[in-house]
């Protein structure tokens, strides 16, 4: 589809009044969308066919000291994602710190379960060969009949 042969010359005439503050399509904003609004094109004629004046409208806008909507809500989104960022970063850094701890409590963890495992059997041999005691109430003294060197 080719553009309108008086597009141009719409763009100019509503770069015109927004800039002079008098839109009589849009809301005034100083945004492309704006423009495109107030021209009564599309918005891809000042995206893909007429990208000049759509610098120009850029220009002009900072020439007047203002910054269009779109930048500025670009600039607040970049300032929000950059919080997010060091927040992350932060959080990454604090994580980072716990894993170290982890890790040196499961190495610890794993060293005294080594440790453990290895004593088991000396262990569980000491236990094997240590008598039972039973006290002189126990009926096994009894059952087993007269202690040596008494009656």
């Amino acid at each position: 589809m080719s553009p309108a042969p008086d597009e141009r010359g719409r763009i100019r005439a509503a770069m015109d009044r927004i800039l002079a503050g008098h839109p009589q399509h849009s809301n005034g904003a100083l945004t492309i969308v704006a423009l495109a609004i107030e021209a009564e094109v599309p918005r891809n004629a000042l995206t893909q066919r007429h990208t000049d004046l759509r610098a120009e409208f850029y220009d002009k806008v900072r020439a007047r000291g203002g910054t269009p909507d779109s930048e500025k809500r670009l600039r607040k989104q970049v300032r929000r994602l950059k919080e997010l960022r060091a927040a992350d970063a932060e959080e990454i850094t604090q994580l980072k710190a716990d894993v170290e701890a982890l890790v040196g409590a499961l190495h610890q963890a794993t060293c005294e379960n080594q440790l453990l495992r290895q004593q088991l059997p000396q262990r569980s041999q000491a236990l094997r060969t240590l008598p039972t005691q039973l006290g002189p109430t126990s009926s096994h003294a009894e059952r087993s009949g007269p202690r040596p060197g008494g009656a």
